[in-house]
């Protein structure tokens, strides 16, 4: 048996759920077990926790069949810990290094005692560490095993169960379970405080508990679930009443009861507005029934507001806090000065056409940043007209690009008055990246974030620790996610980096990328059609070259030569050149425009009929390669600059080990790559199965029916087709060229 248990339970916390199990698995001391509940997830944690059990056989799995919520997902893992001592961790919090030796260690010298406190640090979204406020109170100083009673100040410290380890059969003589319902903890801690007759301490961090900006935190959640608090301590009071040593203990449990009462009063973004006063009369009454003989007040105004509870004065609660807002916004005059100076960037009419009603029927798209109709918003927009096109389809774009926006889409231009005037009366705002920073949401707009790309380099909030990350305005970055209500996802890979890197209140939606559609609804003329727009002959291999950018060097500077590499790969190749929109060149060097075999793409508005016209993609870093993936066709990693690039960038994942094809770390690599075949042999095509069957989960040809069923029609999402399984999908078939290619450029290439 195991000297330690882990308990975790696990629902939707894919963005941290690795970091957690790592967190563990990492530590000095191994003789632990894992046992990790899935209370039905609906992200990818349970799948992420069966890859892990998979690989390690001290992980435990248990997948229930219907959501229970924290406590009861606890009491399941319960029944199957074998360690002498249970530790529960939250599945978003970490170990520190060195936690679990340092507790095996304690208990031993301990005596194993019936429970071990130990430190902790609360870990916020922004960086921020802040140590626990009470951590005196876990100094070693005195007997080294000890009751409460002996130091009754322990129950001052947070009542939460993740920061102590419980001897297994003490749990089982006491009978310690979980309730249901929100703050499931207060009773679990004070029972097991009181009844454990052998209490250590442990003055050392070992638990990093993570504050997330959003989600996952009760305490940020506006809810009636806050009233489950009353049914907690009506437990905690009818276990006092079942033990005759409980006496000590009422004034003081009662004490932390109106505490928690108030807290939730006090604290915005807990209880809805139309429910403040009911909770205020329920926590009245506990406190008049409850109220112990002969207790005294707190001294000072949390006195007072014991005895409005006393008095059930809400009225009086109600009018301290009047004033209290009345004091604050005297003394922040001059803030609020400010903040209307900057509202100033607002334009009067935008300001005026905010009070006007919103257009229901009005939808407005953009895509990066005004540059033309592309990706997954031009995606959702033809869907949209198909199925509603009682919808008005309006598409926001920069002066400088109005030129290239097909013929029949209604545009504004970016700035102007119309701009400002759809963003503030369009029930719909579609777009992949951000709308600027002085838009408002009002109730009632969608904003639906489309995002464009799978991530391999950092984004959001995990670009803080990266050189490449100077500059940037996180906390605009933030409340510019905060307007979100729909995030599309492509993956579950990318739904646990966007939980992570945009930590906001936004629902993600597993549709699938829109844009993606066309690469699993095309058909063999259709793959024709878009080679024969690039002048695409029969029997000519089509190299898709789409390098990404770097952020550490200025400007558009070529990682290959490519007039060489096409003169290598013969007659019989061509080209196809794609560079990141941010670093075209204004002019491409004149090698290259002379050489028939290298096209210039950059200009081609929808990158997906590249992606049909080709037979490989090249790229390096590119989120290219997730959605080409998706065509199940070669595709080859040209990553020359790893180690530069993923220091100054940050990465998630290795794309040289981890990648969907060939790799080549040199140009001449590259070359040797391509002119011998290898880019479309055995082992590629492995790795490229590999990838697919990681990164391709949701792309099954009705993405953007889902996001318009859904989100504009309303319709709920289990009636929306489920996803088409990886297997049983038919990518668009693959150019049919007259003879074999590879062939053709390895003869080329003896030849030369």
């Amino acid at each position: 048996m195991p000297r330690l248990s882990l308990v975790v339970p696990v629902y939707n916390v894919q963005g941290y759920l690795a970091e957690c199990l790592e967190s563990v698995l990492g530590q000095d001391y191994q003789d632990f077990e894992i046992v990790a509940v899935d209370d039905r997830s609906p992200d990818g944690s349970g799948a992420l926790l069966d890859e892990y059990a998979a690989r390690d056989d001290r992980i435990r799995v248990i997948h229930l069949m219907e959501n229970v919520g924290l406590g009861r997902a606890r009491n399941a893992a319960l029944e199957s810990a074998r360690g002498d001592y249970v530790l529960f961790l939250d599945s978003d919090d970490t170990l520190a290094p060195g936690a679990l030796g340092a507790i095996a260690e304690r208990l031993t010298a301990a005596g194993d005692p019936d429970v071990l406190i130990y430190d902790y640090v609360r870990t916020y979204w922004d960086g921020e560490i802040r140590p626990n406020q009470r951590a005196a109170l876990l100094a070693e100083a005195g007997p080294g095993v000890f009751s409460l009673a002996e130091r009754p100040q322990l129950l001052n410290l947070l009542q939460i169960v993740c920061n102590k380890a419980y001897r297994r059969d003490f749990i089982a003589r006491e009978g310690l379970t979980f309730p249901p319902g929100y703050y499931e903890d207060a009773l679990w801690t004070f029972r097991s405080l009181i009844t454990a007759e052998r209490i250590a301490v442990l003055d050392r961090v070992c638990l990093l508990y993570r504050q997330r900006r959003e989600g996952g935190n009760i305490l940020a959640t506006v809810s009636r679930k806050h009233f489950d608090i009353f049914e907690q301590y009506r437990r905690v009071f009818e276990f006092l009443d079942t033990r005759a040593d409980a006496e000590q203990w009422r004034a003081p449990l009662f004490r932390k009861m109106v505490d928690h009462y108030l807290a939730i009063l006090e604290r915005p973004g807990r209880l809805p507005r139309d429910a403040r006063a009911e909770f205020f009369h329920r926590a009245a009454a506990d406190y008049r029934a409850r109220m112990p003989a002969g207790f005294r007040k707190p001294a000072g105004s949390r006195g007072k507001k014991y005895a409005l509870l006393e008095r059930d004065a809400y009225a009086g609660l109600v009018g301290a806090k009047a004033v209290v807002k009345l004091r604050a916004k005297a003394t922040g005059y001059a803030r609020t000065t400010l903040g209307r100076t900057r509202r100033t960037a607002l334009s009067l009419d935008y300001r005026h056409q905010l009070r006007l009603p919103l257009d229901e029927n009005l939808a407005l798209f953009s895509a990066y940043g005004g540059s033309g109709v592309s990706c997954n918003p031009a995606a959702i927009d033809a869907e949209l007209a198909r199925r509603a096109p009682h919808i008005r389809r309006v598409w926001a774009v920069r002066p400088d690009a109005v030129d290239k926006v097909p013929e029949g889409v209604e545009v504004v231009r970016t700035g102007s008055r119309e701009y400002w005037a759809a963003l503030a009366r369009a029930t719909y705002l579609v777009n992949n990246v951000n709308f600027p920073d002085a838009v408002v949401r009002r109730p009632g707009q969608v904003h639906v974030q489309t995002h464009h790309g799978t991530p391999l380099k950092t984004m959001g909030l995990d670009r803080r620790q990266y050189p490449a990350s100077a500059g940037i305005d996180f906390a605009a970055l933030l409340r510019r996610s905060d307007r979100w209500n729909y995030s599309l996802v492509a993956n579950h890979f990318s739904s646990a980096v966007w939980q992570r890197a945009y930590p906001c209140s936004y629902t993600s939606l597993t549709t699938g990328y829109p844009r993606n559609d066309v690469l699993l609804t095309s058909t063999a003329e259709d793959v024709r059609e878009a080679r024969r727009e690039l002048g695409l002959g029969e029997g000519v291999t089509a190299f898709l070259y789409i390098p990404t950018r770097r952020e550490y060097q200025r400007g558009f500077e070529p990682r290959l030569d490519l007039a060489k590499l096409a003169g290598r790969l013969g007659p019989d190749a061509v080209l196809l050149v794609r560079p990141h929109p941010d670093e075209r060149p204004a002019r491409w060097p004149a090698e290259w425009r002379s050489e028939d075999r290298i096209i210039d793409v950059s200009g081609h508005r929808a990158v997906e009929r590249l992606y049909l016209a080709a037979d490989c993609l090249i790229t390096d870093y590119s989120s290219a390669m997730f959605d080409y993936a998706n065509l199940d066709r070669p595709i080859v990693v040209h990553a020359d600059d790893w180690e530069t690039y993923s220091v100054v960038r940050g990465t998630y994942f290795d794309v040289r080990t981890e990648g969907p094809g060939a790799v080549a770390t040199t140009e001449e690599e590259l070359a040797e790559v391509l002119c011998s075949g290898a880019w479309r042999g055995e082992r590629a095509a492995r790795a490229r199965d590999r990838f697919r069957r990681r990164f391709c989960d949701f792309d099954d040809g009705r993405a953007a029916e889902r996001v318009v069923r859904h989100i504009f029609l309303g319709e709920d999402l289990g009636d929306l087709p489920p996803v088409v399984p990886l297997d049983e999908r038919t990518p668009a078939p693959p150019p049919e060229p007259s003879r074999d290619a590879s062939a053709l450029i390895s003869t080329h290439t003896s030849q030369r």
